[in-house]
C-alpha cells in the first residue's frame, strides 16, 4: 500500500485476509451441499466475517487445553489465572488504563499478587500474560534461562516506531551485534571523565542560582533533563545539544506564576531546537508506551494515523544529519587509511563515530543512538530528580550526605573518580533511591519455548509457562516487597545498603536490579553512577538545603489527597510527588524545588 497506518495493516492481516479466505472457501464449498437455495452474497460475507473472531475464540480455547495437557505431561500446573468475569478479561482494560493514568504505579497489581501469589496470569484478551515480582523468577528470565526469554515480536512491533532495531528492541543476532559494537565504548576511563560532565552541571547550577535570586521554585526535573541531554549528546555525537544554553527567564515557571503558560511556550520555542527535539522524543515515547500497555490490539487505536510518526519526523530531522555526517567521515577515514577493520576506540572518538567505523547502515546507527540516548538521558535525570525530592523530605539524610561530601572534597573542588568511590553514604543514597523509585519500574520478556519453574510452595507442583507467553516483571514492586526487604521496605533509608540489612541483598542479588541483570545488564552502569555522583556532589556544594514547593506544582502533578490514607503495600501513602510512567518513570507536572545557596 502506498499509504497505510498500523490500524489498517492490522485489520488487513487479521480481518480482511482471513475473511476473504473464508469467503472463497464458502463460495466453492457450499454448492456441493445441495442447499435448496443459494445463500445471498451478503450472507456469505457476514458468515465469513463472523468466522474470524469465532476461529480466534476456538483457537484460544484449544490452546488453553493444549497448555493444560503439556503442563500435565511435565508433572506441572499452569500458573493461577485471573478471572474478572468478562470474556478475555476485557473488563481489566479500563481498570488498567485508569490505573496508569490516575493511580500510583503498582495499584491493582499488589492486590492480585496478594490473592494469586507471585506469579499470576492476566490472560488479557486470551493472551497469556504472566506477571511476577519474584527475584527467583526474574533471575531465570534474565540469567539462567536467558536464551528462552527474549523481548519478543509483540514488544518489538509496538516499540519499532521509536526504538527501531536498537539494542533495547532487538533479540538474537541483532542484539548481539549492537551489544558487541557498543561494549568497547563503555570503558572505565571514559566513564570516569568527570571534567567532561562537570561543565554541564555547572551551567545547570548557574541557572538554579539565578532562579533562586528571583525567589520562586525551579522545575528541577526539567533542569536535570537538560543536564543529561547535554551530557548524553556530547557522549553520543561528540557535540552537545546545548539545551542548557537557555535564558533563565525562559525556563518553566511555577504554576502559580502569572507567566507560567508563557514560560512553557518559551522553553519549547523554535529558538531552542534542543527543547523541540526533547519534547518530540518524549511524545513519541508516550505513544509507544501506551501501545505496550494496551497489548496486541494497539493498532486499532491508530486506524487513521501512526501516532508516533509526526513526533519521530521532528526527531529524525535533528538526528539524520548527524548520522549522515558520521557515516561520511567514517567513509573518508576508511579511504584514507585503507579498508582496515578498526577495533580500538579512539581517545576523542564519540559513540556515533565509533559505531560508524563498524557499520555504514544509517538505520542501525540511528536506532542504536536513540536507544542509548533514552538510557543515558531519561534514567539518570529521573534518578537525580528523585534523589533531591527524597533529600528534601529527609533533612537528616540530607545533612549527613552533605557532611560526607564536604568532608571529603570541600566546598568547591571537583571530585576525582577515586574520591567518589570512597563516599559510601553517597552510593547508599543513590542505591536506596534506585531501589524505591527505579527509573524503569517494569520490564517484559516473551517465553520462547515454554518453561517449567519450581513452585514457591514445595507442596505444590511446578509451574508451566506456555510458549509465547508474555512475562512482565515489576521491579518497583519487587524493590519494595516486605518479604524481601523487611517491614520497612517502603521507607527511604540509605543505611540498609551499609548496615546488617545489606546481607539480604548479598544473599539474593536479583532482588535489586536498577540496571537489569544477566547478559543484558546495562553497559553504562558505571557511567550512570559517576554522572549521578558528580551531579549530586556539585549541587550539594552549591546549596546548603533543598525543599519542595508544593504550591508550584500544576494540578495534574498534585498528589491526590486519598493517597495519604493508603496503608497497603508500596510507597503510595508516602510519596511526595505523582509518578508518571512512560518508558521510564518521572514526576508528573515536574519536580519543583527551592534551595538555599551556601
Amino acid at each position: 500500500m502506498a499509504w497505510t497506518t498500523p490500524g489498517i495493516d492490522f485489520l488487513v492481516g487479521n480481518l480482511v485476509v482471513p475473511a476473504s479466505i473464508n469467503y472463497g472457501f464458502l463460495a466453492v464449498a457450499l454448492p456441493f451441499l445441495n442447499l435448496p437455495r443459494a445463500l445471498p452474497r451478503w450472507a456469505l460475507l457476514s458468515i465469513s466475517l463472523l468466522l474470524v473472531p469465532g476461529r480466534s475464540v476456538a483457537s484460544a480455547v484449544f490452546t488453553y487445553h493444549k497448555h493444560k495437557r503439556q503442563a500435565r505431561i511435565r508433572g506441572a500446573r499452569l500458573p493461577p489465572a485471573l478471572d474478572s468475569g468478562s470474556i478475555g478479561n476485557r473488563a481489566l482494560i479500563p481498570v488498567m488504563r485508569d490505573t496508569w493514568k490516575f493511580g500510583y504505579p503498582g495499584d491493582v497489581f499488589w492486590d492480585l499478587i496478594e490473592q494469586y501469589g507471585n506469579l499470576v496470569n492476566f490472560r488479557m484478551l486470551f493472551a497469556d500474560t504472566l506477571f511476577t515480582i519474584d527475584p527467583a523468577h526474574v533471575k531465570r528470565i534474565l540469567s539462567t534461562e536467558f536464551e528462552n526469554f527474549e523481548k519478543g515480536e509483540r514488544f518489538r512491533w509496538a516499540m519499532d516506531g521509536v526504538l527501531g532495531s536498537g539494542v533495547f528492541n532487538s533479540d538474537g543476532e541483532m542484539w548481539k551485534f549492537h551489544r558487541t559494537m557498543a561494549r568497547p565504548f563503555f570503558s572505565k576511563d571514559r566513564a570516569a571523565d568527570l571534567e567532561r560532565f562537570d561543565k554541564h552541571v555547572q551551567k545547570a547550577i548557574s541557572l538554579f542560582e539565578q532562579r533562586m535570586k528571583k525567589g520562586y521554585a525551579i522545575d528541577f526535573q526539567d533542569l536535570v533533563h537538560r543536564v543529561t541531554l547535554d551530557m548524553s549528546s556530547e557522549f553520543l555525537f561528540g557535540n552537545t545539544m546545548n539545551s542548557l544554553e537557555i535564558l533563565e527567564q525562559d525556563l518553566p515557571k511555577p504554576f502559580t506564576h502569572p507567566d507560567h503558560l508563557k514560560s512553557l511556550a518559551a522553553a519549547s520555542s523554535s529558538k531552542y531546537p534542543a527543547s523541540a527535539f526533547a519534547d518530540a522524543f518524549l511524545n513519541a515515547q508516550l505513544v509507544v508506551a501506551a501501545r505496550e500497555r494496551v497489548g496486541w490490539i494497539w493498532p486499532l487505536f491508530e486506524l487513521f494515523e501512526d501516532k508516533a510518526k509526526p513526533f519521530m519526523e521532528t526527531v529524525n530531522a535533528f538526528i539524520d544529519p548527524i548520522v549522515n555526517e558520521a557515516v561520511k567521515n567514517a567513509e573518508m577515514t576508511r579511504l584514507s587509511e585503507g579498508n582496515v577493520e578498526k577495533k580500538e576506540v579512539g581517545e576523542d572518538e564519540s559513540f556515533l563515530e565509533h559505531l560508524a567505523s563498524q557499520t555504514s547502515d544509517k538505520k542501525v546507527l540511528k536506532d542504536q543512538a536513540l536507544n542509548v540516548l533514552i538510557a543515558g538521558r531519561d534514567t539518570v535525570a529521573a534518578t537525580l530528580a528523585f534523589v533531591f525530592c527524597l533529600l528534601s523530605k529527609h533533612p537528616e539524610i540530607q545533612s549527613r550526605l552533605s557532611t560526607e561530601i564536604l568532608g571529603r572534597v570541600g566546598p568547591s573542588k571537583r571530585p576525582t573518580y577515586e574520591e567518589i568511590k570512597e563516599m559510601k553514604y553517597l552510593r547508599a543514597v543513590i542505591n536506596e533511591t534506585l531501589r524505591i523509585l527505579p527509573p524503569v519500574p517494569w520490564d517484559v520478556r516473551k517465553c520462547v519455548n515454554g518453561a517449567v519453574w519450581p513452585s514457591a510452595d514445595p507442596n505444590e507442583k511446578p509451574v508451566y509457562l506456555p510458549p509465547d507467553a508474555s512475562v512482565p516483571y515489576g521491579l518497583l514492586m519487587m524493590h519494595t516487597d516486605e518479604k524481601l526487604w523487611g517491614p520497612d521496605a517502603s521507607e527511604f533509608d540509605p543505611d540498609r545498603f551499609i548496615d546488617e540489612r545489606k546481607k539480604r541483598l548479598l544473599a539474593n542479588p536479583f532482588m535489586f536490579l536498577p540496571f537489569n541483570g544477566g547478559p543484558r545488564i546495562c553497559l553504562g552502569q558505571q557511567l550512570a553512577y559517576n554522572q549521578l555522583s558528580l551531579s549530586i556532589i556539585r549541587f550539594m556544594q552549591a546549596f546548603s538545603s533543598f525543599t519542595m514547593d508544593d504550591n508550584a506544582v500544576p494540578p495534574e502533578g498534585k498528589v491526590p489527597e486519598d493517597w495519604a490514607s493508603h496503608t497497603g503495600k508500596g510507597r503510595k501513602g508516602k510519596e511526595a510527588f505523582r509518578p508518571k510512567v512512560v518508558l521510564t518513570m518521572s514526576c508528573q507536572g515536574g519536580m519543583w524545588l527551592k534551595a538555599e545557596p551556601v
